[in-house]
């Protein structure tokens, strides 16, 4: 018996880092699985290596509103209908001061990030409710615990995801479905090599032992570490949390305070 027996989640920004790993977990917990992403060969290549027939994938642009409808009713064609959404789709780019900054560069960043993240709950609560309730767990970041140069597009939206799961719940809960945010930390993924690699490129090495050193843990988190935190809030271990802003950091949040 799995903690997710029976259910049915859709995963955006599954082909790769914590969307990869939380799709593994959950399906592992019994659950089918829809991976979303813009990218079809990442998809296709993470469904062939997590070889779990319960995973499948499903190319969309989460922050495009035909596409998130889209995904949402793929997933309830292919297994009968949504519990779970998993808003992991995320951007970063790279660190550019803020008066450097391009509209265009401000402008993807809060459409995927934030307005993803919206896109997500519109159209999966309703199916949700079908199903007598849901789970709904947006992906913010420790970047929402304060300011940071060079960051004010990614700093910024991951704040408004933080603001839209604080008045969504309110309106979720009557439907039967929690939403929660997670918080992760600096992960040893793609997305934290980038941001090394954007803020030295000779040295990307000397950004992430700066990085370590800053955290209490002393160390990167793990993808699986994320997965972890999400298989909690959308499972029946929580179901009297709803609303919560949950960091998993390693402590940095509270150092930076």
């Amino acid at each position: 018996m799995g903690k997710l027996d029976n259910k049915v989640a859709i995963v955006t920004g599954g082909g790769s880092g914590i969307g990869a790993a939380t799709a593994n977990l959950l399906a592992q917990e019994g659950a089918k699985v829809l991976i979303v992403g813009r990218t079809e060969a990442k998809l296709k290549a993470t469904v062939e290596s997590l070889n779990n027939p319960n995973i499948s994938y499903f190319v969309a642009d989460v922050s495009k509103g035909a596409d998130a409808e889209a995904y949402v009713a793929e997933a309830v064609k292919r297994y009968g209908g949504v519990d779970i959404c998993v808003a992991n789709a995320g951007i970063f780019r790279e660190l550019i001061p803020t008066h450097l900054m391009s509209e265009d560069h401000f402008d993807e960043v809060m459409n995927v990030n934030v307005k993803g993240a919206w896109l997500s709950i519109k159209y999966s609560l309703p199916e949700m409710q079908k199903r007598g309730g849901g789970a709904i767990v947006l992906i913010s970041s420790v970047a929402a615990s304060g300011g940071f140069g060079a960051h004010t597009a990614y700093t910024a939206s991951k704040h408004a995801v933080i603001g839209v799961m604080r008045s969504a719940f309110l309106d979720a809960l009557p439907m039967g479905v929690r939403i929660n945010v997670i918080s992760p930390g600096t992960i040893e993924n793609d997305m934290m090599a980038g941001l090394e690699s954007s803020a030295s490129p000779d040295n990307p090495q000397a950004v992430k032992d700066m990085m370590i050193q800053r955290i209490p843990m002393k160390r990167y988190g793990k993808n699986e570490e994320i997965a972890q935190g999400i298989l909690y809030l959308v499972s029946d271990a929580s179901t009297y949390v709803a609303g919560v802003n949950l960091e998993i950091d390693g402590g940095i949040s509270n150092s930076l305070m």
